[in-house]
Protein backbone atom coordinates (compact mmCIF):
# COMPACT_ATOMS: atom_id res chain seq x y z
CA UNK A 1 0.00 0.00 0.00
CA UNK A 2 1.58 3.67 -0.84
CA UNK A 3 0.87 6.12 1.64
CA UNK A 4 -1.79 9.00 0.82
CA UNK A 5 -1.09 11.52 -0.81
CA UNK A 6 -2.46 13.89 2.33
CA UNK A 7 0.16 16.13 3.50
CA UNK A 8 1.93 14.67 6.70
CA UNK A 9 0.48 11.31 6.29
CA UNK A 10 2.73 8.21 6.59
CA UNK A 11 2.65 4.56 6.78
CA UNK A 12 4.05 1.55 8.84
CA UNK A 13 3.52 -1.70 8.17
CA UNK A 14 3.16 -4.37 11.46
CA UNK A 15 3.63 -7.73 9.68
CA UNK A 16 1.25 -9.28 6.97
CA UNK A 17 -1.54 -9.08 9.21
CA UNK A 18 -1.92 -5.45 8.99
CA UNK A 19 -0.91 -1.72 8.59
CA UNK A 20 -1.01 1.36 10.30
CA UNK A 21 -2.34 4.85 8.60
CA UNK A 22 -1.11 8.03 11.01
CA UNK A 23 -2.68 11.35 9.84
CA UNK A 24 -1.66 14.12 10.53
CA UNK A 25 -2.26 17.98 10.14
CA UNK A 26 0.64 20.04 8.65
CA UNK A 27 3.24 21.34 11.87
CA UNK A 28 1.33 25.00 11.51
CA UNK A 29 -1.82 23.02 12.37
CA UNK A 30 -0.66 21.14 15.09
CA UNK A 31 1.30 24.15 16.62
CA UNK A 32 -1.89 25.63 16.62
CA UNK A 33 -3.19 22.62 18.54
CA UNK A 34 -0.41 21.90 21.16
CA UNK A 35 -3.01 19.90 23.20
CA UNK A 36 -3.49 17.25 19.93
CA UNK A 37 -0.18 14.93 21.63
CA UNK A 38 -1.82 12.36 23.38
CA UNK A 39 -1.47 9.11 22.83
CA UNK A 40 -3.84 8.66 19.41
CA UNK A 41 -6.67 6.87 19.46
CA UNK A 42 -6.76 3.29 17.90
CA UNK A 43 -9.77 2.68 15.09
CA UNK A 44 -9.32 -0.62 13.76
CA UNK A 45 -10.60 -1.74 10.14
CA UNK A 46 -11.59 -5.04 9.68
CA UNK A 47 -11.77 -5.68 6.21
CA UNK A 48 -11.17 -8.09 3.16
CA UNK A 49 -8.06 -6.47 1.39
CA UNK A 50 -6.80 -8.63 -0.98
CA UNK A 51 -8.98 -11.32 -2.94
CA UNK A 52 -12.01 -11.25 -4.87
CA UNK A 53 -13.21 -8.38 -3.22
CA UNK A 54 -10.02 -6.13 -2.28
CA UNK A 55 -11.79 -3.49 -4.28
CA UNK A 56 -14.48 -3.41 -1.77
CA UNK A 57 -12.22 -3.33 0.50
CA UNK A 58 -9.85 -0.29 -0.38
CA UNK A 59 -13.23 1.66 -1.56
CA UNK A 60 -13.74 1.30 2.30
CA UNK A 61 -10.42 2.33 3.31
CA UNK A 62 -10.54 5.69 1.00
CA UNK A 63 -13.76 6.45 2.78
CA UNK A 64 -12.66 6.02 6.35
CA UNK A 65 -9.47 7.22 6.02
CA UNK A 66 -10.79 10.49 4.40
CA UNK A 67 -13.47 10.91 7.95
CA UNK A 68 -10.12 10.15 10.14
CA UNK A 69 -8.89 12.89 8.17
CA UNK A 70 -11.03 15.57 8.49
CA UNK A 71 -11.22 15.03 12.72
CA UNK A 72 -8.00 15.36 12.86
CA UNK A 73 -7.53 18.17 10.65
CA UNK A 74 -9.78 20.33 13.04
CA UNK A 75 -7.72 19.29 15.87
CA UNK A 76 -8.62 15.60 17.11
CA UNK A 77 -11.20 14.45 19.85
CA UNK A 78 -11.28 16.78 22.75
CA UNK A 79 -11.13 14.56 26.07
CA UNK A 80 -10.12 15.40 29.77
CA UNK A 81 -6.71 16.32 31.01
CA UNK A 82 -6.90 12.50 32.96
CA UNK A 83 -7.55 10.86 29.27
CA UNK A 84 -4.60 12.91 27.27
CA UNK A 85 -6.07 15.67 26.24
CA UNK A 86 -7.22 16.10 22.60
CA UNK A 87 -6.07 13.53 20.40
CA UNK A 88 -6.14 12.23 16.98
CA UNK A 89 -7.60 9.18 15.81
CA UNK A 90 -5.29 6.41 14.24
CA UNK A 91 -6.60 4.06 11.70
CA UNK A 92 -5.54 0.55 11.27
CA UNK A 93 -5.96 -1.67 8.71
CA UNK A 94 -6.24 -5.20 8.95
CA UNK A 95 -6.69 -8.02 6.05
CA UNK A 96 -9.18 -10.40 6.24
CA UNK A 97 -8.70 -12.18 2.94
CA UNK A 98 -12.82 -12.25 3.15
CA UNK A 99 -12.20 -15.64 5.38
CA UNK A 100 -14.39 -15.56 8.74
CA UNK A 101 -11.42 -17.24 10.48
CA UNK A 102 -8.95 -14.35 9.73
CA UNK A 103 -11.05 -11.88 10.28
CA UNK A 104 -11.13 -13.13 13.91
CA UNK A 105 -7.39 -13.47 13.94
CA UNK A 106 -7.57 -9.96 13.00
CA UNK A 107 -9.91 -9.15 15.87
CA UNK A 108 -7.39 -10.34 18.29
CA UNK A 109 -4.02 -8.96 16.63
CA UNK A 110 -6.14 -5.13 16.76
CA UNK A 111 -7.03 -5.70 20.57
CA UNK A 112 -3.55 -6.49 21.17
CA UNK A 113 -2.20 -3.75 19.19
CA UNK A 114 -4.49 -1.40 21.24
CA UNK A 115 -7.50 -0.97 19.54
CA UNK A 116 -10.77 -0.54 21.16
CA UNK A 117 -12.79 0.61 18.52
CA UNK A 118 -13.37 -1.94 15.38
CA UNK A 119 -14.94 -1.21 12.08
CA UNK A 120 -15.60 -4.17 9.51
CA UNK A 121 -19.10 -3.92 7.53
CA UNK A 122 -17.92 -6.15 3.76
CA UNK A 123 -19.82 -9.47 5.03
CA UNK A 124 -22.62 -10.43 7.25
CA UNK A 125 -21.50 -13.72 7.92
CA UNK A 126 -18.01 -11.80 9.25
CA UNK A 127 -19.89 -9.44 11.21
CA UNK A 128 -21.83 -12.37 13.09
CA UNK A 129 -19.03 -13.79 13.69
CA UNK A 130 -17.02 -11.02 14.66
CA UNK A 131 -20.39 -9.69 16.69
CA UNK A 132 -20.40 -13.41 18.47
CA UNK A 133 -16.54 -13.00 19.36
CA UNK A 134 -16.56 -9.69 20.88
CA UNK A 135 -19.16 -10.30 22.67
CA UNK A 136 -17.44 -13.50 25.07
CA UNK A 137 -14.52 -11.09 24.92
CA UNK A 138 -16.09 -8.05 26.77
CA UNK A 139 -17.59 -10.35 29.15
CA UNK A 140 -14.00 -12.26 30.02
CA UNK A 141 -11.64 -9.54 29.45
CA UNK A 142 -13.87 -6.15 30.30
CA UNK A 143 -10.24 -4.38 30.98
CA UNK A 144 -10.02 -4.98 27.21
CA UNK A 145 -13.67 -4.36 25.93
CA UNK A 146 -13.79 -3.45 22.80
CA UNK A 147 -16.81 -1.49 20.14
CA UNK A 148 -18.34 -2.85 16.84
CA UNK A 149 -19.10 0.06 14.13
CA UNK A 150 -20.42 -1.94 11.18
CA UNK A 151 -20.70 0.42 7.89
CA UNK A 152 -22.14 -2.24 5.55
CA UNK A 153 -23.31 -5.76 6.86
CA UNK A 154 -26.92 -5.36 6.66
CA UNK A 155 -28.78 -9.11 7.68
CA UNK A 156 -31.69 -7.83 9.18
CA UNK A 157 -30.61 -10.30 12.21
CA UNK A 158 -27.69 -8.34 13.29
CA UNK A 159 -29.77 -5.70 14.84
CA UNK A 160 -32.92 -8.22 15.19
CA UNK A 161 -32.58 -11.44 16.94
CA UNK A 162 -28.87 -11.01 17.40
CA UNK A 163 -28.44 -7.22 18.86
CA UNK A 164 -25.21 -6.90 20.84
CA UNK A 165 -24.85 -3.58 22.93
CA UNK A 166 -21.62 -3.88 21.72
CA UNK A 167 -22.40 -3.90 18.06
CA UNK A 168 -23.73 -0.27 16.00
CA UNK A 169 -24.99 -0.61 11.91
CA UNK A 170 -24.86 2.47 10.29
CA UNK A 171 -26.35 1.08 7.19
CA UNK A 172 -29.83 0.65 6.77
CA UNK A 173 -30.81 -3.51 6.64
CA UNK A 174 -31.54 -5.08 3.76
CA UNK A 175 -35.51 -5.22 4.76
CA UNK A 176 -35.28 -1.49 4.67
CA UNK A 177 -33.30 -1.40 1.44
CA UNK A 178 -35.36 -3.93 0.06
CA UNK A 179 -38.49 -1.76 0.58
CA UNK A 180 -36.96 1.42 -0.85
CA UNK A 181 -36.52 -0.93 -4.10
CA UNK A 182 -39.99 -2.07 -3.93
CA UNK A 183 -41.32 1.82 -3.70
CA UNK A 184 -39.54 2.18 -7.42
CA UNK A 185 -41.03 -1.55 -8.63
CA UNK A 186 -44.77 -0.68 -6.84
CA UNK A 187 -44.88 1.87 -9.84
CA UNK A 188 -43.73 -0.38 -12.46
CA UNK A 189 -47.12 -1.67 -13.59
CA UNK A 190 -45.60 -3.11 -16.59
CA UNK A 191 -43.66 -5.03 -14.58
CA UNK A 192 -45.36 -9.00 -14.03
CA UNK A 193 -42.09 -11.37 -14.14
CA UNK A 194 -38.73 -10.86 -12.09
CA UNK A 195 -35.97 -13.17 -11.50
CA UNK A 196 -34.28 -13.13 -7.45
CA UNK A 197 -30.60 -13.95 -7.44
CA UNK A 198 -28.18 -13.87 -4.77
CA UNK A 199 -24.91 -14.69 -2.68
CA UNK A 200 -25.40 -17.78 -0.86
CA UNK A 201 -24.70 -16.64 2.64
CA UNK A 202 -26.67 -14.57 5.28
CA UNK A 203 -27.23 -11.14 3.34
CA UNK A 204 -27.67 -12.26 0.10
CA UNK A 205 -30.61 -14.96 1.45
CA UNK A 206 -32.16 -12.58 3.55
CA UNK A 207 -32.32 -10.39 0.48
CA UNK A 208 -34.48 -13.18 -1.68
CA UNK A 209 -36.35 -13.74 1.53
CA UNK A 210 -37.87 -10.11 1.86
CA UNK A 211 -37.92 -9.70 -2.39
CA UNK A 212 -40.32 -12.92 -1.93
CA UNK A 213 -42.01 -11.44 1.31
CA UNK A 214 -42.58 -8.19 -0.27
CA UNK A 215 -43.46 -8.68 -3.70
CA UNK A 216 -46.11 -11.05 -2.39
CA UNK A 217 -47.87 -7.89 -0.03
CA UNK A 218 -47.13 -5.41 -2.69
CA UNK A 219 -46.94 -6.79 -6.26
CA UNK A 220 -49.17 -10.15 -6.04
CA UNK A 221 -49.38 -9.73 -9.77
CA UNK A 222 -45.51 -10.07 -10.34
CA UNK A 223 -44.18 -13.48 -11.00
CA UNK A 224 -41.34 -14.85 -9.57
CA UNK A 225 -39.70 -17.02 -12.55
CA UNK A 226 -36.10 -17.81 -10.87
CA UNK A 227 -34.47 -17.79 -8.17
CA UNK A 228 -30.69 -18.55 -7.36
CA UNK A 229 -28.15 -18.77 -4.59
CA UNK A 230 -24.71 -19.02 -6.12
CA UNK A 231 -21.31 -18.84 -3.85
CA UNK A 232 -19.92 -15.95 -3.11
CA UNK A 233 -16.69 -14.28 -4.55
CA UNK A 234 -15.82 -17.76 -6.38
CA UNK A 235 -17.68 -17.48 -9.71
CA UNK A 236 -15.63 -16.60 -12.45
CA UNK A 237 -17.85 -16.89 -15.55
CA UNK A 238 -21.74 -15.68 -14.78
CA UNK A 239 -22.98 -16.56 -18.02
CA UNK A 240 -24.20 -19.79 -17.11
CA UNK A 241 -26.71 -17.38 -14.73
CA UNK A 242 -27.17 -15.02 -17.49
CA UNK A 243 -28.57 -17.52 -19.93
CA UNK A 244 -30.91 -18.56 -17.16
CA UNK A 245 -32.30 -15.20 -16.88
CA UNK A 246 -32.75 -14.42 -19.72
CA UNK A 247 -34.65 -17.79 -20.77
CA UNK A 248 -36.65 -17.10 -17.68
CA UNK A 249 -38.55 -14.25 -19.62
CA UNK A 250 -38.07 -12.29 -16.39
CA UNK A 251 -38.24 -8.10 -17.18
CA UNK A 252 -36.30 -7.05 -13.83
CA UNK A 253 -33.87 -8.73 -11.39
CA UNK A 254 -33.59 -8.14 -8.24
CA UNK A 255 -30.23 -8.93 -6.29
CA UNK A 256 -28.67 -7.90 -3.32
CA UNK A 257 -24.92 -8.67 -5.06
CA UNK A 258 -21.93 -6.66 -4.38
CA UNK A 259 -18.54 -6.62 -5.31
CA UNK A 260 -17.67 -8.62 -8.91
CA UNK A 261 -19.93 -10.70 -7.76
CA UNK A 262 -22.07 -7.59 -9.63
CA UNK A 263 -19.86 -6.47 -11.96
CA UNK A 264 -19.28 -10.21 -13.47
CA UNK A 265 -23.04 -11.05 -13.29
CA UNK A 266 -24.00 -7.48 -15.18
CA UNK A 267 -21.48 -8.36 -17.76
CA UNK A 268 -22.46 -11.05 -18.70
CA UNK A 269 -26.22 -10.11 -18.66
CA UNK A 270 -25.08 -7.68 -21.12
CA UNK A 271 -22.76 -10.67 -23.22
CA UNK A 272 -26.30 -12.62 -23.27
CA UNK A 273 -28.20 -9.76 -24.82
CA UNK A 274 -30.34 -9.80 -21.85
CA UNK A 275 -32.05 -6.15 -22.08
CA UNK A 276 -34.43 -6.27 -18.34
CA UNK A 277 -33.88 -3.64 -15.44
CA UNK A 278 -31.91 -4.44 -12.54
CA UNK A 279 -32.99 -4.00 -9.11
CA UNK A 280 -29.84 -3.49 -7.10
CA UNK A 281 -28.50 -2.76 -3.90
CA UNK A 282 -25.19 -1.73 -5.17
CA UNK A 283 -25.11 -1.35 -9.04
CA UNK A 284 -23.74 2.17 -8.53
CA UNK A 285 -20.43 1.56 -8.69
CA UNK A 286 -17.32 -0.70 -8.28
CA UNK A 287 -17.33 -1.24 -12.43
CA UNK A 288 -21.50 -2.26 -12.79
CA UNK A 289 -22.01 0.88 -14.83
CA UNK A 290 -19.17 0.41 -16.89
CA UNK A 291 -19.71 -3.05 -17.60
CA UNK A 292 -23.61 -2.77 -18.48
CA UNK A 293 -22.70 0.45 -20.91
CA UNK A 294 -25.79 2.23 -22.60
CA UNK A 295 -27.46 -1.27 -21.96
CA UNK A 296 -27.75 -0.16 -18.34
CA UNK A 297 -29.52 3.29 -19.14
CA UNK A 298 -32.87 3.33 -17.42
CA UNK A 299 -32.53 -0.26 -16.65
CA UNK A 300 -30.33 -0.34 -13.18
CA UNK A 301 -32.02 0.74 -10.25
CA UNK A 302 -29.82 1.06 -6.78
CA UNK A 303 -30.68 2.15 -3.31
CA UNK A 304 -28.24 3.79 -1.36
CA UNK A 305 -28.10 5.99 1.95
CA UNK A 306 -26.94 8.99 -0.70
CA UNK A 307 -26.11 9.29 -4.28
CA UNK A 308 -23.32 11.78 -5.82
CA UNK A 309 -26.28 13.57 -8.09
CA UNK A 310 -28.84 14.08 -4.81
CA UNK A 311 -30.06 17.93 -5.73
CA UNK A 312 -28.40 19.93 -3.17
CA UNK A 313 -25.68 22.43 -2.98
CA UNK A 314 -23.91 20.93 0.27
CA UNK A 315 -24.10 17.57 -1.48
CA UNK A 316 -22.66 18.89 -4.25
CA UNK A 317 -19.86 20.32 -2.02
CA UNK A 318 -19.29 17.62 -0.46
CA UNK A 319 -18.71 15.05 -3.72
CA UNK A 320 -16.35 16.92 -4.72
CA UNK A 321 -14.22 17.48 -2.03
CA UNK A 322 -14.10 13.61 -2.11
CA UNK A 323 -13.11 13.84 -5.91
CA UNK A 324 -10.55 16.38 -5.24
CA UNK A 325 -9.02 14.37 -2.19
CA UNK A 326 -9.17 11.31 -4.42
CA UNK A 327 -9.04 11.95 -8.22
CA UNK A 328 -8.46 9.21 -10.16
CA UNK A 329 -11.89 7.55 -11.42
CA UNK A 330 -11.41 3.71 -10.26
CA UNK A 331 -10.99 5.94 -6.86
CA UNK A 332 -15.21 7.32 -7.17
CA UNK A 333 -16.85 5.31 -4.58
CA UNK A 334 -17.97 7.61 -1.77
CA UNK A 335 -19.87 6.67 1.15
CA UNK A 336 -22.12 9.11 3.01
CA UNK A 337 -22.81 6.70 6.08
CA UNK A 338 -19.16 5.88 6.51
CA UNK A 339 -18.60 9.84 7.09
CA UNK A 340 -21.00 9.41 9.20
CA UNK A 341 -20.07 6.98 11.81
CA UNK A 342 -16.58 8.44 12.00
CA UNK A 343 -18.63 11.92 12.95
CA UNK A 344 -20.52 9.68 15.18
CA UNK A 345 -17.23 8.20 16.64
CA UNK A 346 -15.76 11.72 17.65
CA UNK A 347 -19.30 12.87 19.23
CA UNK A 348 -19.07 9.69 21.56
CA UNK A 349 -15.88 9.81 22.69
CA UNK A 350 -16.08 13.64 23.83
CA UNK A 351 -19.01 12.96 25.27
CA UNK A 352 -18.37 10.02 27.41
CA UNK A 353 -15.50 12.08 28.16
CA UNK A 354 -13.30 8.70 27.70
CA UNK A 355 -12.29 6.13 25.85
CA UNK A 356 -13.85 3.39 27.56
CA UNK A 357 -15.80 1.08 25.59
CA UNK A 358 -18.58 0.74 27.96
CA UNK A 359 -18.90 4.78 28.50
CA UNK A 360 -18.56 4.97 24.45
CA UNK A 361 -21.11 2.91 23.71
CA UNK A 362 -23.95 4.19 26.14
CA UNK A 363 -23.08 7.84 24.19
CA UNK A 364 -23.05 6.24 20.73
CA UNK A 365 -26.61 4.87 21.66
CA UNK A 366 -27.27 8.87 22.00
CA UNK A 367 -25.63 10.03 18.50
CA UNK A 368 -27.51 12.58 16.13
CA UNK A 369 -24.99 13.32 13.74
CA UNK A 370 -25.10 15.94 10.04
CA UNK A 371 -22.93 16.18 7.41
CA UNK A 372 -23.65 18.08 3.74
CA UNK A 373 -27.10 17.99 4.76
CA UNK A 374 -27.70 14.51 5.60
CA UNK A 375 -28.53 13.68 9.29
CA UNK A 376 -29.02 10.60 11.14
CA UNK A 377 -29.48 9.23 14.21
CA UNK A 378 -28.64 5.77 16.09
CA UNK A 379 -32.14 4.35 17.70
CA UNK A 380 -31.22 3.26 21.11
CA UNK A 381 -33.25 0.34 21.02
CA UNK A 382 -31.31 -1.62 18.51
CA UNK A 383 -28.32 0.21 17.68
CA UNK A 384 -30.05 0.65 13.79
CA UNK A 385 -28.35 3.86 12.44
CA UNK A 386 -31.63 5.90 11.26
CA UNK A 387 -31.01 8.29 7.89
CA UNK A 388 -32.78 8.79 5.20
CA UNK A 389 -32.71 6.50 1.67
CA UNK A 390 -32.22 7.39 -1.75
CA UNK A 391 -33.25 5.71 -5.21
CA UNK A 392 -31.20 5.93 -8.40
CA UNK A 393 -31.56 5.08 -11.81
CA UNK A 394 -28.81 5.05 -14.40
CA UNK A 395 -28.57 7.55 -16.94
CA UNK A 396 -26.39 9.13 -19.08
CA UNK A 397 -23.54 12.07 -17.75
CA UNK A 398 -25.28 15.28 -18.60
CA UNK A 399 -28.74 14.25 -18.90
CA UNK A 400 -31.12 16.15 -16.67
CA UNK A 401 -30.36 15.26 -13.07
CA UNK A 402 -27.23 13.51 -13.98
CA UNK A 403 -24.37 16.06 -13.47
CA UNK A 404 -21.34 13.48 -12.22
CA UNK A 405 -21.09 10.12 -13.72
CA UNK A 406 -19.48 6.95 -11.96
CA UNK A 407 -15.82 6.25 -12.25
CA UNK A 408 -15.49 7.64 -15.17
CA UNK A 409 -17.55 5.56 -16.75
CA UNK A 410 -19.92 8.23 -18.47
CA UNK A 411 -23.01 7.03 -16.56
CA UNK A 412 -24.45 8.10 -13.48
CA UNK A 413 -27.56 7.76 -11.28
CA UNK A 414 -30.18 10.16 -11.36
CA UNK A 415 -32.00 10.20 -7.95
CA UNK A 416 -35.81 9.40 -8.31
CA UNK A 417 -36.66 9.00 -5.03
CA UNK A 418 -35.54 9.93 -1.75
CA UNK A 419 -37.32 8.50 1.24
CA UNK A 420 -36.93 10.36 4.69
CA UNK A 421 -35.79 8.64 7.58
CA UNK A 422 -38.99 8.41 9.40
CA UNK A 423 -40.56 6.37 6.59
CA UNK A 424 -37.63 4.32 6.08
CA UNK A 425 -37.50 3.13 9.85
CA UNK A 426 -38.58 -0.27 10.67
CA UNK A 427 -39.95 -1.70 14.06
CA UNK A 428 -37.34 -4.15 16.08
CA UNK A 429 -37.19 -7.48 17.50
CA UNK A 430 -34.25 -6.79 19.42
CA UNK A 431 -34.34 -7.69 23.20
CA UNK A 432 -30.91 -5.38 23.92
CA UNK A 433 -29.23 -7.36 26.78
CA UNK A 434 -27.10 -3.70 28.62
CA UNK A 435 -24.03 -4.54 31.37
Amino acid sequence: MSPLSRRGATVRFCGLLCSTLWFTSSPAHAQGNPGASGMPIKVAMVESLSGSFANAGEAVFRNIAWAVERVNERGGVALPASEGGTRRLQLLRYDSKGQNEEALSALRAAIDDGARIILQGNSSATAAVLIEAINKHNQRDPGRRVVFLNYSAVDPILTNEKCSFWHFRFDAHADMRMAALMEVMRENRALSRVYLIGQDYSFGQAVLREAREQLARQRPDVAIVGEELHPVGRIKDFAPYAVKIKASGAQAVVTGNWGNDLTLLVKAAREVGYEGTFYTFYGNALGAPAALGDAGVGKVVAVADWLPNLPTAASERFYQSFRERFPRPQDDYVHMRMQLLIEALAQALERAGSTDALAVARALEQAEVSLAGQRGRMRASDHQFQQQLVVGVMERLGSPGVRFDVEGSGYGFRVVRQIPAERAEMPTPCQMQRP
